[in-house]
C-alpha cells in the first residue's frame, strides 16, 4: 500500500479527515521550500500538495500566479522540486507528497525520466490540471509503473458520465474542485458540495478531497463533515506572499493557520 493510501486508511480507522495543504515549490526562494514542509505537518498536515512552478498556470488565479512567478525568478526547476521532495524524505519518509502542476516540465524532461526521478526522490502522486484522463494513456500508464498515483480533478460542471471516466483512470484520491473558476475565485457552497460528492462516491470508493475556496478553521471544519480531505491552497500561498521579504517568519504563519484548520477539523 502506497502512502497515499496507507495516510487515508490511518485517518479513517480514527475517525479524522486528511488535511491537504499546497504550496508553490520554491515560493518565494528555494530555501524556504523543505523547511515550510516540515512545518505544515508539524501543524497537523497529512498529505502535501508541491506545486511545480509554471509559466502560466492556467486553472489559478492570482494568487498562486504570482506564486510561480516568485519562485520561477529564482530559476525554480521541475529538477529543483524534485529534489526538494528528495531533502524532505531524508527526515519524513511517511508523509505523503503529491506534485501538481502542468504537463509541460514533465513531457520536457520526458514522461519516463520524470517518473524514475519522482519515485527515487519519494513522490507519491502527481496531478496534472491540464491532461485529462483520455489523453493520459501513456502517461499513466509509465506513472503507475513507477508506483506514482495519478490523481484527476472533478468540477461542479463534471456530467456523471465524465465522473465515472474520471474514477476509473485515477488512484489515490479524487480533487474536487469546490467552485467554478480559478483558485481563490469564489466562496463555496457546502451543501451544493455534499450534493455532488454523492455523485461522485457512487463511482469510486477513493477518497474525495474538496479544494477551492477554504479559507479558515470554520469552511475547514465544514468541509471536512463531509469530504475525506480538505485542501487549502491560496490562503497559505497569500500568508508566504505578505512575507516573501521575510522568509525566516513564513514556516510561523502558515503553521498557524494550518493549525487553526486542524483544531477546527477535529473539534
Amino acid at each position: 500500500m502506497g502512502r497515499i493510501n496507507q495516510s487515508f486508511e490511518s485517518l479513517k480507522a480514527v475517525g479524522r479527515k486528511a488535511l491537504i495543504p499546497y504550496i508553490t515549490a520554491g515560493d518565494p526562494q528555494l530555501t524556504v521550500t523543505v523547511p515550510l514542509m516540515h512545518a505544515m505537518v508539524e501543524a497537523g498536515a497529512d498529505i502535501i500538495e508541491l506545486g511545480v512552478p509554471f509559466s502560466d498556470p492556467m486553472a489559478d488565479g492570482p494568487v498562486i500566479q504570482l506564486a510561480c512567478e516568485r519562485a520561477l525568478s529564482h530559476g525554480t526547476r521541475l529538477v529543483d522540486v524534485l529534489d526538494m521532495v528528495k531533502e524532505f524524505r531524508s527526515k519524513d519518509a511517511t508523509t505523503p507528497v503529491v506534485l501538481m502542476g502542468y504537463l509541460n516540465p514533465i513531457e520536457a524532461l520526458g514522461y519516463e525520466n520524470f517518473a524514475h526521478k519522482a519515485s527515487e526522490a519519494g513522490v507519491d502522486g502527481v496531478l496534472t490540471v491540464d491532461l485529462p484522463p483520455e489523453e493520459s494513456v501513456e502517461f499513466a500508464a509509465i506513472m503507475k509503473k513507477y508506483a506514482l498515483d495519478v490523481i484527476y480533478l472533478l468540477a461542479p460542471t463534471t456530467d456523471e458520465s465524465r465522473i465515472e471516466q474520471v474514477c476509473e483512470y485515477g488512484s489515490g484520491y479524487v480533487y474536487y474542485v469546490s467552485v467554478k473558476g480559478v483558485t481563490g475565485s469564489a466562496a463555496l457552497d457546502v451543501n451544493e458540495v455534499a450534493s455532488k460528492l454523492e455523485v461522485i462516491r457512487r463511482h469510486t470508493s477513493m477518497p474525495v478531497g474538496v479544494g477551492f475556496g477554504i479559507r479558515d478553521g470554520a469552511s475547514a471544519a465544514a468541509v471536512s463533515k463531509i469530504a475525506d480531505g480538505v485542501i487549502v491552497g491560496s490562503v497559505l500561498v497569500n500568508a508566504i506572499a505578505e512575507k516573501a521579504d521575510q522568509p525566516e517568519e513564513i514556516a510561523i504563519d502558515v503553521a498557524a493557520i494550518l493549525a487553526q484548520m486542524r483544531s477546527a477539523m477535529d473539534a
